[in-house]
């Protein structure tokens, strides 16, 4: 029998039931890959992520109901959050690494906690009309990032009022789609749908702001940036630009922790 300790945590939160809640299962003796997906299905959140403590780091997967992902930002915040705060709570800077994309630094910064992650520069394409249409709104411009489309409308009622036909959206073969405007109070705003990994409509999704971030940074003028993700639990990050690095902060709080036990 193991015995697997998971917290469950909302992450880039800005206050009880917000923000997207991950779950963070620790490791202490081998799980092959097969039985993680089954976790992360049994879990059914956006995200689960497994830790393991290394000598001078942690590693780390990610897995949605479906799959795993190369990357996935709120569920590293909330791993963070339970190393930091309750496994190693004199650390002020936690290190994992990543199958695919290496070493990712975490670090306290006051009551925030700040991700450093790889740049992604979105290039410009053109936007299968499909998803257009399962938006029901035409972007203003679209971009193709390391992983997902990216695209701009001109206001933020554009964002809030979107109901996309997932159905019709699920045919995307990158992994998700990104929406985004200038924002009312924010610098900007946006919403992340992917239901073609299993999650209709990501609550707040920090890997996406690697793409948003420099796209946002350089047609504001701005290093440094607010934002919100529009989804119904809403999420608040704060980001910048830092050379070839996108730094992304935000809130997190424990919701639940226990374990999860497997014959």
């Amino acid at each position: 029998m193991k015995n697997i300790p998971i917290y469950q945590v909302d992450a880039f939160t800005h206050g009880p039931f917000t923000g997207n809640p991950a779950a963070v299962c620790i490791l202490t003796e081998p799980v092959n890959k097969e039985t993680m997906q089954k976790i992360a299905m049994e879990n059914n959140l956006s995200e689960t992520a497994f830790i393991t403590r290394g000598k001078d780091e942690w590693l780390i997967r990610w897995f949605t109901p479906m799959e795993e992902v190369d990357l996935c930002g709120h569920a590293t915040l909330a791993s963070a959050f339970v190393v930091l705060n309750i496994l190693e709570p004199q650390s002020e800077t936690v290190i994992f690494r990543s199958r695919v994309m290496g070493h990712l630094t975490i670090r306290k910064r006051g009551d925030l906690l700040e991700l450093d992650f790889p740049v992604d520069h979105p290039a410009k394409c053109e936007l299968p009309s499909f998803i257009s249409e399962s938006l029901g709104a035409v972007p203003v411009e679209s971009y193709l990032g390391r992983s997902d489309y990216m695209l701009i409308y001109k206001s933020e009622p554009d964002i809030r009022q979107m109901k996309p036909d997932f159905r019709k959206l699920a045919q995307t073969e990158s992994r998700g789609v990104i929406v985004t405007a200038p924002g009312d109070t924010t610098d900007f705003v946006s919403r992340f749908f992917c239901p073609q990994i299993g999650i209709d409509e990501d609550p707040v999704t920090g890997s996406a702001h690697t793409t948003l971030t420099p796209y946002w940074s350089a047609r504001l003028g701005k290093q440094s940036l607010k934002a919100r993700q529009l989804s119904a639990r809403g999420g608040y990050l704060e980001c910048a630009l830092h050379d070839d690095r996108t730094l992304i902060s935000g809130y997190a709080l424990l919701y639940l922790q226990g374990e999860i036990i497997i014959d």
